[in-house]
């Protein structure tokens, strides 16, 4: 007997071709019943040869490190289960700023030859809206030879983005699972006092950028004594969904897209999904939007709130290889917190725990590449306080890093930091 996910296995293989390069919603945006028949019957589909599949962060194990037998990995992103695939040595990573990605897909630097989509139930004009990711995927949508759906009553409608038709499509299913959920654990003493810090520094009013994880969500925990919150940000997670709902993210004072939040995907769990479905206060756009820099330089007191996993005594951040690992990615850091660097009372902040297992994540050298320049530094905050960098040199910055330090770990770093001004023809003005 012919299971589903083989009978629709049949109907990818008339579309999709040896050599293809395929595309679909990262994270929450994955459309699991196409992608799930897609791997399982990969050998089928690339008909002795290979496909590509561009890959961002993961909220599900569909992708697994033993497919390369047939299918080639590439992206911009280790992040979730795709770090199975960094550590089997895989993934071929894209080492470029989010930011690029459609622009390198408008030129065809980067094919999209397949785009797998997913969905919510079209409007009563037949619609479709993008539902949980716009981001890069009309990029990729504009390249494609084949367009592919999966249609599922538990994605939101969302605004913001562009509405496709039925003939839009070379193929329609319906979703046999719910969409993927990206659930964050609670927040540990460490980012509890991060988010205690962040939001002294925030004002009422203020326009938020979060990144991705468990330390965003802390801040928007620390953010409800606020008032007329903004949101301009690549990702929303639930906790930007109880901001809302709480009465503090009201968009009011924003100085662009007055009274209506932006995020360019959505990463969280059914609540978030509640709520952001036919939400007249949100809209999903697409990176050329949430990231580009005149809108962020536009955007009223923009916090960009961005994580690390080290940063160096000279403010230089990685934020990708982690003990020798691709954990992370290049991302849009750079371009939120230039932006928010041009902001009329904006404030460009890299948070991280002081510690990770007992080594310091404030290190005189980084173990992994510089993703974000120290010319890009701004604020670095950890539980031990806030290092200001702007407009300071270099002796100034190392101090001001290593007072935020471990306290165990201040000698050392101290040590090491006059060798490094030396190399760096810094004054030596510490102590």
């Amino acid at each position: 007997m012919t299971t589903p996910q083989a009978a629709l296995a049949q109907r990818l293989q008339a579309l999709v071709r040896p050599g293809d390069t395929l595309w679909w919603g990262q994270a929450t945006a994955e459309p699991l019943t196409l992608t799930r028949a897609l791997v399982a019957h990969r050998h089928a589909l690339a008909a002795g040869g290979r496909l590509r599949v561009f890959v961002g962060i993961a909220a599900s194990d569909t992708l697994q490190p033993a497919q390369a037998d047939v299918l080639d990995f590439f992206g911009y992103s280790a992040g979730g289960a795709h770090r199975a695939l960094a550590r089997a040595g895989v993934l071929d990573i894209l080492p470029c700023h989010y930011s690029q990605l459609p622009a390198l897909l408008a030129d065809g630097r980067l094919a999209a030859d397949v785009v797998l989509l997913q969905l919510p139930s079209p409007d009563a004009q037949g619609r479709f809206s993008l539902g949980l990711a716009c981001e890069y995927l009309p990029a990729a949508i504009a390249r494609a030879r084949v367009l592919i759906g999966e249609v599922n009553p538990a994605v939101p409608w969302t605004a913001g983005g562009p509405l496709l038709q039925r003939e839009d499509f070379d193929l329609l299913v319906e979703a046999t699972e719910p969409p993927p959920d990206l659930q964050r654990s609670a927040p540990g003493a460490a980012e509890q006092a991060i988010a205690t810090h962040i939001a002294g520094l925030v004002e009422d009013g203020a326009t938020l950028q979060l990144g991705v994880g468990n330390l965003p969500e802390a801040v928007l925990a620390a953010l409800h004594g606020h008032r007329d919150l903004g949101l301009h940000s690549g990702v929303a997670g639930d906790g930007v969904a109880a901001l809302a709902e709480a009465g503090v993210l009201t968009h009011a004072r924003k100085t662009r897209d007055t009274g209506t939040g932006i995020a360019g995907i959505l990463m969280g769990t059914a609540a978030l999904r509640r709520w952001a479905h036919r939400n007249p206060a949100l809209q999903l756009r697409d990176t050329g939007y949430t990231h580009d820099a005149q809108v962020l330089a536009d955007s009223h007191r923009l916090a960009a709130i961005n994580s690390a996993i080290e940063v160096d005594l000279t403010g230089q951040v990685n934020a990708e290889v982690a003990g020798g690992v691709y954990v992370g990615a290049v991302g849009g850091a750079a371009d939120f917190l230039r932006g928010a660097a041009r902001s009329r009372g904006g404030l460009p902040i890299v948070a991280l725990p002081a510690t990770h297992q007992g080594r310091s994540r404030i290190v005189a050298r980084l173990s992994g590449p510089v993703s974000t320049a120290r010319s890009d530094a701004g604020l670095v905050v950890t539980e031990h306080g806030v290092a200001d960098l702007r407009g300071q040199p270099l002796s100034r910055r190392v101090q001001r890093l290593i007072d935020i330090a471990a306290p165990a770990h201040r000698a050392a770093l101290a040590d090491e930091a006059h060798a490094l001004l030396r190399q760096c023809g810094a004054a030596l003005a510490l102590p």
